[in-house]
């Protein structure tokens, strides 16, 4: 089929699957606030066909490109897409319909964030041998699947942050009664970032098996390379202080947030600081 149709194609459904979205975040924040089954529904429903478009939206920018190139934007597109798929899973094991009004917009915005902020009407960048292994494509995909999870269990820990503070100080509002009980808040962050963590060490070890196949000095010293280091260590600090040592909820829910504030520092680092081999889809420095 002809490229540029296929690109055409992709952009379309792109608007398309946006404009559920964004319809599917003013039903969840409905239903959320008002407890309307039919709202849920529908949000549902949006969420699901917004998803299937921006699937095929993918494909069909792959196929115009002759595969998915490592870029920025498509790296957020990913990523939003990652995070759609993920909270249809957690909905469907925890039977949980409140956090489709906190992780469907943040979907919207990175969609938002991969067409405006991405480089625009730019020629593809060109091709890059370093990143022309299997290994590459299964580590950015693996460790986007990590950030999705990661995200979730962050926002958990946000909402157990803000229902504990409520209560403790005795007040309830129409959020608090809505939200699940602190117990529950505190586990599905506590599992979305244990099943995330071997998820993200298994794409960190891809990167370094790469990264040890170019035989260039001192890759290590790239700050990319270095601040995944600290997200695993900041994470994996987490999942010993909580199954081992026993901390508060509250400490554990900062060092969440904590650990997905540096995930947003190296996913901005990535696109803006291009040093080093390790820039995604552009060519290495001399």
């Amino acid at each position: 089929m002809d490229k540029v149709l296929m690109e055409q194609i992709s952009v379309v459904l792109f608007w398309f699957a946006l404009v559920l979205y964004v319809g599917a975040t003013v039903l969840y924040a409905y239903q959320f606030l008002l407890r309307k089954p039919v709202a849920a529904w529908w949000a549902r429903f949006f969420t699901g066909a917004g998803f299937l478009a921006q699937t095929i939206s993918i494909g069909a920018n792959s196929v115009a490109q002759g595969g998915t190139p490592l870029t920025g934007p498509n790296q957020l597109m990913l990523a939003a897409w990652a995070l759609v798929l993920l909270y249809f899973v957690i909905e469907h094991l925890i039977k949980l319909k409140v956090y489709g009004a906190f992780l469907i917009p943040i979907a919207v915005v990175l969609m938002i964030a991969s067409r405006f902020l991405g480089p625009a009407g730019v020629q593809p960048p060109a091709p890059n041998p370093l990143l022309d292994s299997w290994r590459v494509g299964v580590h950015v995909a693996l460790i986007i699947f990590a950030n999705a999870g990661f995200a979730f269990g962050a926002i958990s820990s946000a909402l157990y942050l803000y229902q504990g503070t409520r209560l403790k100080k005795h007040k309830t509002n129409l959020i608090t009664r809505r939200l699940p009980s602190l117990a529950t808040l505190q586990t599905i962050a506590r599992r979305a970032i244990g099943l995330s963590f071997p998820v993200y060490t298994i794409g960190l070890v891809l990167g370094i098996i790469r990264a040890l196949e170019t035989d260039i000095s001192g890759w290590w010293a790239d700050p990319r390379i270095m601040l995944s280091g600290l997200v695993w260590l900041v994470f994996g600090f987490y999942l010993l202080a909580v199954y081992r040592r026993g901390v508060s909820g509250k400490t554990a829910s900062w060092i969440a947030i904590g650990g997905l504030f540096l995930v947003i520092v190296l996913a901005v680092l990535a696109r803006t600081v291009p040093v080093g081999f390790h820039v995604f889809g552009l060519p290495p420095r001399e």
